[in-house]
């Protein structure tokens, strides 16, 4: 069984987020290319993101949580504090960045939507 590596986040060479250019299907090798920005989950680190899963997992209960990671209610509910306010800059990032494309897109006479494109035929 191949083990998959972890999507990266930041560029190797300059620590920048990356953004997605390409999707390709792996059934039918339809390619999408593209400027996608990752979601906000995807842009959090692998600890994070375990967190979240396990989070959803118990339906939101912090006592099970805090059972699972051997730690006081306090202590996850601080860490879900730290989680929330990552989320709420990675969200209002986005939400720049978003607009950013729009103005760039417009001042080039584009109609402010995203390059998709298909290579199956």
């Amino acid at each position: 069984m191949s083990h998959r590596k972890s999507l990266p986040t930041s560029c190797p060479s300059c620590s920048a987020e990356l953004r997605v250019a390409q999707l390709t299907c792996p059934d039918c090798s339809t390619t999408v290319h593209g400027d996608y920005l990752l979601p906000a989950l995807a842009r959090l680190g692998i600890e994070d993101q375990q967190f979240a899963l396990a989070f959803i997992r118990s339906s939101g209960s912090l006592k099970e949580m805090a059972s699972l990671y051997g730690v006081s209610y306090p202590t996850v509910r601080n860490r879900l504090d730290d989680l929330i306010a990552r989320l709420e800059r990675i969200a209002e990032k986005q939400e720049q960045e978003a607009a950013e494309d729009a103005a760039k897109s417009h001042a080039a006479g584009g109609g402010g939507t995203r390059d998709e494109s298909r290579d199956d035929e």
